[in-house]
């Protein structure tokens, strides 16, 4: 191997090796628009729903009927539109996943898919259960802000095992929290730019960026 240009494409090849042991690269670019796209479409959703009502009250105070109490009604419209959202985002973010793994002629469920699953699940479990609480202690309105935050976090501790730029994802989830935890009444509006917007743009250019090239 004395050619210095096989000698190069010999190193490239072990660096190759040596990232897709250690790193996540089945991630899709389209699964992060088509899940942006779901989210938008919940977001739709709830926004017109709460235009329904009667009132001109911030989207959370309705999770209070007159009497003070939880409006029970209002709760399970929103967990159900939650849920499903979620659903479908991780039907659709695993189906092209597993496509691309196929392409590719790789496993999903190696040493670094488990790691990356672990350093997700933990801030994710974590976010839920504490919106959860949030949500029975009568602080509805900061359920937004709190996914987006912890849902950021998620993302900063997944990126280092699988492609870097996931991590300006979660800086710009973990930013929009706290601009919802400030601006309290568009909460809603945040979380639709944050699960929606913003994934769609990041699926876009993780797309252009790395998969067309």
């Amino acid at each position: 191997m004395s050619n210095p240009e096989e000698q190069l494409e010999a190193l490239k090849d072990i660096r190759n090796m040596m990232e897709r042991s250690s790193r996540f690269l089945s991630l899709n670019g389209l699964s992060g628009i088509f899940v942006g796209l779901i989210a938008l479409a919940g977001a739709i959703v709830a926004y017109v729903y709460i235009e329904s009502k009667e009132g001109n009250l911030p989207y959370f105070e309705y999770a209070k009927n007159e009497n003070g109490e939880m409006n029970l009604s209002f709760l399970a419209f929103f967990l159900i539109d939650a849920l499903s959202v979620l659903f479908l985002s991780l039907l659709v973010a695993t189906w092209l996943t597993l496509r691309k793994a196929r392409r590719q002629g790789e496993k999903v469920w190696t040493a670094s898919g488990r790691r990356l699953m672990w350093n997700m699940a933990i801030p994710l479990v974590t976010g839920g259960i504490f919106c959860i609480s949030m949500v029975a202690n009568g602080y509805t309105g900061m359920v937004a802000p709190a996914t987006l935050v912890f849902y950021g976090l998620a993302l900063i501790h997944a990126s280092k095992y699988t492609f870097e730029h996931v991590k300006f994802l979660g800086l710009t989830q973990i930013s929009l929290g706290l601009l919802a935890g400030i601006f309290l009444n568009h909460g809603l509006l945040f979380w639709a730019l944050g699960f929606g917007v913003a994934h769609i743009l990041y699926g876009i250019i993780a797309y252009f960026t790395f998969e067309k090239r």
